[in-house]
């Protein structure tokens, strides 16, 4: 969802997990879908092959209600649980069926999922989300609303933390068009957010006079590309997405400002065991940004929202080692910088962050692995419960 105001980015994620739409990334495969366990056999947590704990026959075979579980670990709003239900309106095996029957090719199935997130520092929130395919996947929607109360700092140029409540209704719709038989989508996409926020101890200087109720309308297209070979646990192949947002009053907002971002993922086996995974992140803006939904460096180990401006720009490095073809070794470092506003490119910090993971692969005929990230910056440690790759 990255069309979320900037500080409510990391809530909406949480709450994306809890409801279960990391399975909705089904939605950007390409290549051909996953082995389906023979019907007839018995359902087992353990995988025939190696004897391992793996989870593959289940989500290949379920449909209906799956509740799903999550734990929050964002240093922004504190640790945190959620829970999400998602509906499925088949099993990815019978998706798989239905798409070799029709000749289509892939597709994954509809899903609709509500449920919600609760943090330690008083953090909530909960929504209900679908994702709908039609002709073969050429066609995707993706609907979703969510009631937000966020508990969250603001930094500023005084690199100071001052607290502020954020709290409001978001909205996002899309519709993504596949152009032709490539791997390229281009759609719509519109964001609203209908805002109210609070500072506890008064303003920041240097925001001067703030509205304390805004909202934000935002449309703006999108235009997606995806090679990787697997959209969980990616070994090779690439992911980028372009997206130009503005916000007018003829989308209903109180804000008029553009935001232009552009971010790219690539994978490269550089052995048989070792893989290279490089990040590009890149975002700004222009005109009457709210004070929240600024740009901020977005790394592992870095508090999100921890330093924002106008614009700001990150790349990412991490060396994954396959030990086994369960378990994985990785270690990663990062680097980014928000300016414009507040500070010339020259003269803002420069952000660091390094850290170590694990990862195992719970259901192998899909691809997904779970596993921990821990991550050092300046003053700060945090550690991440990842499924698959860091980078979504």
């Amino acid at each position: 969802m990255r069309p979320a105001p900037t500080s409510v980015r990391n809530i909406l994620a949480a709450l994306l997990t809890a409801l279960g739409l990391s399975a909705w990334a089904t939605a950007q495969a390409q290549d051909a879908p996953p082995t389906v366990a023979a019907p007839e056999r018995k359902l087992s947590f353990f995988d025939p092959e190696d004897g391992m704990l793996d989870a593959s026959d289940f989500l290949l075979n379920h449909k209906g209600a799956l509740p799903v579980p999550a734990i929050i670990t964002e240093p922004a709003v504190g640790y945190g649980l959620g829970l999400g239900l998602i509906f499925f309106s088949e099993s990815m095996a019978e998706a798989q069926a239905s798409a070799k029957a029709s000749g289509k090719g892939p597709a994954p199935p509809n899903i609709t999922a509500v449920g919600g997130a609760y943090t330690e520092n008083g953090t909530w929130a909960a929504g209900l989300a679908h994702f709908h395919t039609w002709d073969g996947d050429r066609y995707r929607y993706l609907g979703a609303i969510a009631q937000v109360d966020a508990q969250l700092d603001y930094f500023g140029v005084l690199n100071q933390a001052r607290a502020y409540e954020l709290r409001g209704t978001f909205l996002v719709q899309q519709f993504l068009v596949r152009l032709g038989d490539t791997r390229w989508y281009v759609g719509p996409r519109y964001v609203l957010f209908d805002s109210s926020t609070t500072f506890k101890f008064g303003n920041a200087q240097e925001l001067g006079s703030i509205e304390k109720e805004q909202r934000i309308g935002k449309g703006g297209i999108v235009i997606d590309y995806d090679s990787r070979d697997n959209i969980f646990y990616p070994s090779r192949g690439s992911y980028a997405e372009f997206e130009v947002q503005l916000a007018r009053s003829g989308f209903g907002s109180t804000q008029t400002f553009n935001m232009y971002n552009a971010r790219g993922f690539t994978w490269i086996p550089v052995a048989r065991t070792l893989i290279l995974g490089l990040r590009a992140d890149t975002r700004f803006s222009t005109g009457d940004v709210p004070f929240y939904a600024q740009p901020y460096v977005d790394l592992r180990g870095v508090q999100k929202g921890r330093y924002q401006d106008r614009n700001a720009v990150m790349a990412e490095m991490e060396l994954r080692w396959d030990v086994t073809p369960r378990w994985s070794l990785l270690g990663f470092t990062g680097t980014g910088k928000a300016y414009g506003r507040w500070h010339d490119f020259s003269d803002a910090s420069n952000v660091y962050s390094v850290g170590a993971g694990f990862r195992y692969m719970i259901a192998r005929k899909l691809g997904v692995s779970m596993g921990i990230d821990v991550a050092h910056s300046q003053g700060q440690n945090a550690f991440y419960i990842q499924v698959g790759s860091a980078w979504h």
